[in-house]
C-alpha cells in the first residue's frame, strides 16, 4: 500500500520589504520538496490567508518562506496555530523575541552572551548626535529594531551621518537601534534542532569590496559577496561560535532552526549580532551551505526540518 504524500502549504511573498526574496527562493524549495515526494500547494499571505483558512483541512503542514515583518515575526506562525497546521520554525513567542533586536540582544546579555553596547532611539526618544557619539564612539551602525536583510541599516561615521542614519531607519519603524560598531570578520551559524539543537559550520561572510558592509545588496546580487564554508578561523573560535549560536536559539525559545550572525574583530572576540529564525533557502544561501557541508543536501534539510516541525508539538 503507497504511503499517502504530506500536502505541503508553502508559504511565499506576504507584505514586507523582503517579498522579493521571499518569492525568489519558492522555486527552488518547491522543487526541493517535490523531489522527497511531497505535495505542495503554494500560498501567498499578501493575498491568500482567506484561502489558506477555507483549504485548511486539506492541509497537513505549512513550509514557511517568508521573511521580515508579518511573516518571521510571529503573526503568520499564530494565525497557523489558530488552523491548528503545524509549520517548521520558531513559534509564535521565539519568533516574536528574535524579531526584536533590542529584547534579543538584552536576552543574549543576561545569558552572557557578547554583544556590542547600543542604545534605542524611538520618536519621542531622540537624543543629540553628539551625545549618542560621546555615549557609544563614533563609527556608529544604524539600524531599524524589527526588520530583516540589513533594510535601513547606515554606518555613521560622523554625527552627521548619525542623524540622517537614525531619520533613514525611523523610515521603517518606530524603534532604531544605534550600535558601537565593531571592526571585523562577519561569521553565521546555522543550528538545527528542537530541544538539544546541533550546530553546523561556521560560514564566514566576505562583502565585495565596492560594499561597505554586508547589506541588502550585498546579501542578493549574485557574486556580491565570498561565503567561505567551513570558515578559516581557529578550532577554539569555531567552537565558542557554534556554543554561542546554540545558546542563542535556546535563550530566544526557538525550534528547529535558526542562523545566529556574529562578529569578530582583532583579538578573536565574538560579538552576537541578531538570530534569523527563518534563514534565506535557497540551495545557495548560508543554511543550506552550512547543512550540506555538515551532511544534509538540501532537499533532505527541507525534510529534516519538516519533521522537526512535526515533533516539536
Amino acid at each position: 500500500m503507497q504511503e499517502q504524500k504530506l500536502r505541503i502549504a508553502l508559504l511565499a511573498g506576504g507584505t514586507s520589504g523582503e517579498r522579493e526574496v521571499s518569492l525568489s527562493g519558492a522555486a527552488g524549495v518547491e522543487k526541493a520538496l517535490l523531489e522527497k515526494n511531497f505535495e505542495v500547494v503554494r500560498f501567498d499571505p499578501a493575498t491568500d490567508l482567506g484561502r489558506l483558512y477555507d483549504e485548511k483541512d486539506n492541509i497537513d503542514f505549512a513550509f514557511i518562506l517568508l521573511h521580515g515583518q508579518n511573516g518571521e515575526d510571529g503573526t503568520v506562525q499564530g494565525y497557523l496555530e489558530l488552523l491548528n497546521i503545524p509549520y517548521q520554525g520558531a513559534g509564535v513567542l521565539g519568533s516574536a523575541i528574535a524579531m526584536d533586536k533590542d529584547l534579543a540582544k538584552n536576552l543574549y546579555m543576561q545569558a552572557d552572551l557578547p554583544v556590542a553596547r547600543w542604545e534605542v532611539v524611538t520618536p519621542r526618544k531622540v537624543p543629540s548626535g553628539k551625545q549618542l557619539a560621546e555615549q557609544l564612539g563614533l563609527p556608529l551602525v544604524v539600524k531599524p529594531v524589527h526588520e530583516g536583510s540589513s533594510l535601513g541599516l547606515t554606518i555613521a561615521r560622523t554625527e552627521d551621518e548619525l542623524v540622517a542614519g537614525i531619520e533613514t531607519a525611523l523610515t521603517h519603524g518606530r524603534t532604531v537601534m544605534v550600535e558601537q560598531y565593531i571592526e571585523g570578520r562577519e561569521l553565521t551559524v546555522g543550528v538545527i534542532g528542537n530541544d538539544e539543537p546541533d550546530a553546523l559550520p561556521l560560514i564566514e561572510i566576505v562583502p565585495g569590496k565596492e560594499f561597505e558592509f554586508f547589506d541588502y545588496n550585498a546579501k542578493y546580487l549574485p557574486g556580491a559577496s565570498e561565503e567561505i564554508c567551513p570558515a578559516p578561523v581557529s578550532e577554539e573560535v569555531s567552537r565558542k561560535a557554534q556554543e554561542y549560536a546554540i545558546e542563542a536559539h535556546k535563550v530566544l525559545r526557538l525550534k528547529g532552526y535558526s542562523r545566529t550572525d556574529m562578529l569578530m574583530d582583532g583579538q578573536e572576540n565574538l560579538y552576537l549580532l541578531e538570530t534569523n529564525t527563518i534563514p534565506g533557502m535557497t540551495e545557495t544561501s548560508l543554511l543550506p551551505q552550512a547543512a550540506a557541508a555538515y551532511g544534509l543536501d538540501f532537499p533532505s534539510l527541507l525534510a529534516r526540518l519538516i519533521e522537526l516541525g512535526l515533533e516539536k508539538g
